[in-house]
């Protein structure tokens, strides 16, 4: 049976309440945002996507109830020493391993994107299509390379316009949908990975970005990307919450309290464990006036029930353990007042690590769906069990060409749970903590309205827990691991500033 879905969307008392405030009605252009490396989410329709009145065909310059996109994407990935241990099924049974050679993978991607609005209001609808192949890798494929012939959204939505307000609209959709959310570090689609996180369910949104609040609902359940057959959604687990974003001092300060949960049903025969997990928490960004400062802030609190499964007697069983964890992340920016606009950023992140597994408490912290590039170039980490401070710099020396680099560190939080990206764990602590550190840069050229490319360098070098833990488990972990990129990306229509 499938499990009720959660009340979260029963938001309707904290909008009257909202709406009862003196001066909210049609509030407008309030949205700024985030300055914060890479934290700025994709929201609703797709980047790619343009209305087909704002393309290159004049002849469609009335069809403003259109949306269209149409986008391909090509990357090539080198990988020397990767720390990401791979499944190997050849022998029948999955057994997790590392390959000492290097990988040359081909990575390509198709979305194609249709949309209505306006024409049919209330209703609403909107498809997108996404094909995702690899190629030439020495790792057997998986969902994060692969997925073909998918349809990523489809949905149903009435829109409101004026429900709350004037241009203060109600937005209610069904179906299978993406969802980015906050600093993307819990939600997140995920643009750099060639598949894409996606939901099904129920979205509720009360107002719009560009207004001085909105609030944002849902209970989803996310989708199981299968490489070759249809998706479907993990009826065994629900996600949902909302988040409040309050913009009246938007030129100065964004804030947004929220809340996310997890309800998962477990399966012992599938490995698949009880969770109830509330995640209240509290995300603030903006700006120190004109001083040339900016700061984007996220702490988030977790408690629930968390399933472990143990073997007693020879029999596998769960054991249902006290979800305890915390995890937040501050990043402090300054411009500089020069054509080239550098900013130069400094940042820590951390995450609780679970202390022992016979205590009868869970610490890890649950990354639920979330975007890990903010964290390292290479992807090997998340934001669990974690300490990572980092110093950035980023610039555009020409107009359309944008240059990023920076300097990572990182380390256990609990010095006996895993780095769990990696598979890499000493239960006794006495590897010690630190993972390594990283270096990483990237050229990013818009060459025109419908084409650009960009190339990236990372290089991680292994700490003394990685290099201990790895030798004692057949990880090549011992020398740096090199990551090169380049990628070009297309899009059929252009970047939606056409001359009129």
């Amino acid at each position: 049976m499938k499990p009720r879905i959660p009340s979260a969307l029963q938001g309707s008392i904290l909008v009257s309440q909202l709406l009862s405030l003196s001066g909210l009605a049609g509030a407008e252009d309030y949205y700024r945002p985030t300055r914060g490396y890479r934290t700025e989410p994709h929201y609703e329709p797709p980047r790619y996507v343009r209305n087909l009145s704002k393309t290159q065909f004049k002849e469609f310059r009335d069809i403003t109830w259109l949306n269209v996109g149409l986008d391909f994407r090509a990357r090539y990935e080198y990988r020397e020493n990767d720390f990401r241990p791979w499944t190997d099924t050849s022998s029948g049974t999955a057994v997790r391993r590392f390959r000492p050679e290097p990988d040359n993978i081909w990575l390509l991607r198709t979305r194609a994107y249709l949309g209505i609005q306006d024409i049919l209001d209330p209703f609403r609808f909107a498809v997108e299509y996404e094909d995702a192949r690899s190629y030439n890798s020495l790792y057997e494929r998986d969902n994060g390379t692969t997925n073909e012939f998918e349809l990523i959204q489809g949905y149903a939505e009435l829109y409101f316009r004026n429900a709350l307000g004037e241009d203060r609209p109600l937005s209610i959709r069904a179906g299978r949908m993406s969802l980015e959310l906050l600093d993307r570090r819990l939600i997140g689609n995920n643009q750099f990975r060639n598949t894409t996180n996606n939901f099904e369910g129920f979205r509720v949104s009360f107002g719009k970005r560009q207004n001085d609040w909105d609030l944002d609902t849902f209970a989803l359940q996310p989708v199981q990307r299968l490489k070759y057959e249809f998706d479907r959604p993990d009826e065994k687990t629900w996600i949902y919450g909302g988040v409040l974003s309050i913009r009246r001092w938007s030129d100065f300060i964004t804030v947004q309290p929220y809340f996310l949960g997890r309800k998962q049903n477990g399966d012992l025969a599938a490995g698949l464990t009880d969770r109830d997990i509330y995640a209240p928490g509290l995300r603030v960004y903006g700006f120190f006036g004109k001083t040339g400062f900016d700061f984007d802030a996220d702490i988030n609190k977790q408690f629930g029930r968390s399933g472990q499964i143990r073997t007693v007697q020879g029999s596998r069983v769960q054991a249902n353990l006290q979800h305890d964890a915390l995890a937040y992340s501050l990043e402090l920016g300054y411009t500089f007042d020069h054509a080239w606009k550098p900013r130069v950023s400094a940042y820590y992140g951390y995450g609780t690590g679970d202390r022992g597994q016979t205590d009868g408490r869970n610490e890890r912290f649950d990354i639920f769906y979330g975007f890990n590039q903010p964290w390292s170039r290479s992807d090997y980490f998340s934001w669990d069990n974690i300490h990572a401070p980092k110093a950035r710099l980023q610039f555009s020396p020409f107009r359309d060409v944008r240059v990023e680099t920076g300097y990572n560190a990182y380390w256990l939080q609990s010095e006996t749970d895993a780095w769990n990206r990696a598979n890499l764990r000493d239960a006794t602590g006495r590897s010690g903590s630190f993972l390594g550190h990283e270096f990483d840069i990237r050229f990013v050229h818009k060459l025109n309205p419908y084409m650009d490319w960009s190339l990236s360098y990372a290089r991680f070098t292994p700490g003394d827990f990685t290099k201990d833990v790895g030798k004692r488990q057949g990880a090549f972990t011992s020398e740096p691991s090199n990551f090169f990129y380049f990628e070009v990306n297309l899009n059929a229509f252009g970047d939606g500033n056409p001359k009129l």
